[in-house]
């Protein structure tokens, strides 16, 4: 009940959010200015990617500097990512793909965990180790918002964190659909901005992404 509880309330945050911010740093040295960036914009959350070597390192420090940005950790891939993760702070966990062990280490430590997943009978892989809210990845590529309508159908208990070619020219076709929490997308954090440290680029990005969901989620009252 307490893990349900912890978790119903970061699907509220992110519910809120309607987007998330996927970072790939290839240096720890960006993580601070990059997280101030996005809570200047409105938009204190974070999935730092375990793409570069830079990860752990980089949530550490934003967990320690600017502790208000809800971090997860991306692309975690083993139980040792896993580990590293957690120990350096990320509060959920997010992979392409439904790694049983991954899945199943994060429910006996309570920790949200969206795996993804791209076809029914990942859906239900899913499902059956006891996880519903769902990275659906990746998106635009498997057939978008089509594709992602038509698995809600047979599955109307499960919601879905659409990540994969997103940005702000289809964001309002996928939060448009009532399965879909929030999308994951890099187009307010394009990594040729992080590496030329133009984060009022970012900042600029996010405010106007934070602008663009409320837009959406007001027209859907």
């Amino acid at each position: 009940m307490e893990r349900a509880e912890r978790k119903s309330d970061l699907v509220e945050r992110l519910f809120g959010y309607g987007v998330i911010p996927v970072v790939s740093l290839s240096r720890s040295e960006q993580a601070v200015p990059l997280a101030e960036s996005l809570v200047a914009g409105g938009l204190p959350c974070a999935e730092i990617t375990f793409r570069t070597a830079a990860a752990a390192s980089a949530i550490a420090l934003i967990r320690q500097r600017v502790p208000e940005v809800l971090l997860g950790a991306g692309t975690v891939l083993t139980l040792e990512q896993l580990d590293v993760a957690l120990d350096a702070g990320a509060r959920f966990i997010v992979s392409p793909g439904t790694n049983p062990r991954v899945v199943a280490a994060c429910l006996d430590r309570n920790v949200p965990v969206f795996p993804g997943v791209c076809t029914p009978t990942e859906i239900e892989a899913a499902l059956a180790l006891g996880v519903d809210l769902l990275k659906f990845f990746p998106a635009e590529a498997m057939g978008g918002v089509q594709t992602l309508r038509a698995l809600s159908a047979p599955y109307r208990q499960v919601r879905f964190l659409p990540t994969g070619g997103i940005d702000a020219r289809n964001l309002s076709n996928y939060l448009a659909l009532p399965q879909v929490v929030a999308c994951g997308g890099s187009w307010m954090v394009k990594p040729e901005w992080i590496e030329a440290g133009q984060f009022s680029a970012v900042e600029t990005h996010t405010r106007e992404a934070v602008s663009l969901v409320r837009k959406i989620r007001e027209s859907q009252v």
